[in-house]
């Protein structure tokens, strides 16, 4: 049986971000990664401390509290941006830019597959099975055994996570940047 036109869609959503990564290199690809995860992990951890400072700006607590977040996530993403860069230019002039190009190739395809497995699995919960063009493909059967076999590894983590005792802290970072300060009366 042909590819199907959403066959061609995820060979060309893989093909892509393969050719971006390919362009841009294995330690740029890595490196923006990293720096989004830890720019997450900047607000999540900063954001509700920046957002004391806003007080005299934005009245409402959960917007200051997102402004806070927000201003931590983009200041490191900024950051983040710039020793990208530096890097960048210490791969290209010491002459690793063709290693770190087929690596960085790799490394877009693998991202690409990635993407595709959760799109699939996104929309296999909806009523999409039924579709005709779900049910011709020749690539949509695969990446569902693999969206599948993620989901259940997930699950399988997590209850063994949630069945030994760990639990979610219970206190966000930003807990009490939320909730309205308690006046002592004078």
């Amino acid at each position: 049986m042909p590819f199907t036109w959403v066959d061609w869609a995820i060979v060309a959503i893989v093909a892509i971000s393969a050719l971006i990564s390919l362009s841009r290199g294995f330690v740029k690809e890595a490196l923006s990664l990293l720096t989004w995860i830890i720019a997450g992990a900047v607000a999540w951890m900063f954001g509700g401390s920046l957002s004391e400072y806003l007080a005299g700006y934005i009245q409402t607590p959960s917007a200051r509290v997102i402004a806070g977040c927000t201003i931590m996530f983009v200041a490191t993403l900024i950051v983040g941006a710039m020793i990208n860069y530096l890097i960048g230019e210490l791969v290209r002039v010491t002459g690793l830019s063709g290693t770190d190009r087929f690596l960085g190739m790799a490394f877009g395809a693998a991202r690409g597959v990635l993407l595709v497995v959760v799109a699939v699995g996104l929309l296999s919960l909806g009523p999409v099975q039924q579709d005709e063009w779900w049910q011709q493909s020749q690539l949509v059967p695969k990446f569902l055994l693999v969206a599948d076999w993620s989901k259940n590894l997930i699950l399988g983590w997590s209850s063994q996570w949630l069945a030994s005792g760990i639990s979610v802290p219970a206190d966000i970072p930003f807990k009490e940047h939320l909730l309205p300060t308690a006046k002592t009366p004078q």
